[in-house]
């Protein structure tokens, strides 16, 4: 008998499918191929038929589930509330244990992001020799044509001083201490973006908070998890439990970190221990703009926007992991709209998935410019100078279609709007 036991879990959301195909109205994927596998019904009817024995795993079936953003646009949308993002990772889940990661992935995955040292090394290797890709601007690189799916992108450079280097274990609060919370870093604010992470913790330590930055927390585990590699996933979890313990709270300025580690206990607990483990952790962690307004109940009216924004008009781009998998929507929009002499405007599409899914840009790049194309258009009717969001991805993604579209707004984090 096949082991058929991830998808086994999440049956009963497959069954709850009508085949209405209301899902195509709003799948990013569907609405630039208009086939059918690329929508949630199409991937549901395919893991049915896996779970009957009628479909085996080959290499087209892995190329269909791994067309998926996992936005779940489709799931806040279903007339059913089917979970589809649920079976697509359990299907992928399944097909990892069947036939494995392959070299690539289990090399990233296993090798480099599940051991926090050598993914150090690796990123200073890549920030040696990034000077051997051209600029487009400022600190943004641009990858050659010629390489293969990544190639015509630009990206925002490696820091200098990853974030992991300038950090102390702990800060103490500026005054009365009002409760102890950990920071998680995750991947980009590291490596990429370590001026976010020690705003944030500026930011909290003057507010009365006290931060820990555990030396033991690992990667939040996102884009593995979502691969299907559960094992290294689990692993992480159970790393990431460890490391940030004893706090009140724990607080990322990733929205897709915080949405991976409050999900751990939804995907990956398969028995008591880790359900009451990871659930204990889920209820602790907070995305930075969520902790702001609904923990420390901040009035965004009496927060400081720094000069160099003064005069300008924002608009504000839902992370995925932000709007769907967190319901976290009003909080950035009223920090936004309270800091005093900015102009904030409403982005037509704001919850449009911006294309970037993690790993789906690297293999569906085409995909990610058409999805990202529209969310261009609708930055452009806003006439707003810069772009604001909470998820490190997102920004990344955002940037290099601006310039792709030789457009003049700028992409900011929301931190860095704040004094």
């Amino acid at each position: 008998m096949k082991d058929l036991s991830e998808l086994k879990k999440v049956e009963q959301y497959a069954d709850q499918c009508m085949k209405c195909g209301f899902c195509s109205f709003f799948c990013p994927v569907y609405q630039e191929e208009r086939i059918e596998t690329g929508v949630a019904r199409g991937k549901n009817y395919l893991a049915k038929l896996i779970i009957k024995g009628e479909q085996e795993f080959t290499p087209e079936m892995g190329e269909i589930l791994g067309k998926c953003l996992l936005c779940k646009r489709c799931v806040a949308n279903c007339p059913s509330k089917t979970q589809i993002d649920r079976v697509v990772v359990a299907a992928r889940a399944q097909m990892v244990k069947e036939k494995g990661l392959g070299f690539i992935k289990g090399f990233v995955f296993r090798r480099a992001m599940a051991n926090r040292k050598a993914m150090g090394r690796y990123a200073r290797l890549m920030q040696t020799f990034q000077w051997l890709l051209p600029k487009t601007e400022g600190k943004v690189r641009h990858l050659p044509d010629f390489i293969k799916s990544l190639g015509g992108r630009n990206f925002p450079a490696l820091a200098r001083t990853f974030l992991r280097e300038q950090v102390k274990t702990v800060y103490p609060a500026v005054g009365p201490r009002k409760m102890t919370v950990a920071f998680f870093m995750g991947c980009a604010t590291d490596f990429v973006y370590p001026e976010l992470g020690l705003s944030l913790i500026s930011f909290l330590t003057r507010r009365g908070v006290e931060v820990r930055v555990p030396k033991e927390q690992n990667c939040c585990g996102a884009a593995i998890l979502f691969s299907g590699d559960f094992a290294t996933a689990r692993f992480l979890a159970d790393e990431n439990v460890k490391a940030l313990k004893d706090v009140d709270y724990v607080v990322t300025a990733c929205g897709t970190c915080s949405s991976t580690l409050k999900d751990y206990k939804k995907y990956l607990a398969g028995n008591e221990d880790e359900e009451k483990r990871y659930g204990e952790l889920e209820s602790r962690v907070k995305d930075a703009t969520e902790f702001i307004i609904d923990v420390l109940k901040v009035k965004p009216e009496e927060l400081t926007l720094k000069k160099e924004f003064e005069g300008k008009t924002a608009t504000w781009h839902d992370p995925c992991h932000l709007i769907r998998y967190q319901n976290i929507k009003e909080q950035p929009r009223a920090i936004l709209k309270g800091l005093k002499g900015l102009t904030y405007a409403e982005m037509p599409n704001a919850d449009l998935c911006c294309g970037m899914g993690g790993s789906f840009s690297v293999y569906h790049y085409d995909i990610t410019k058409k999805i990202a194309a529209k969310k261009m258009e609708g930055i452009k009717a806003t006439g707003a100078d810069i772009v604001v969001t909470a998820c490190p991805g997102c920004m990344i993604n955002l940037l290099d279609n601006v310039l792709l579209n030789k457009m003049p707004q700028k992409v900011y984090h929301l931190l860095e709007l704040v004094e």
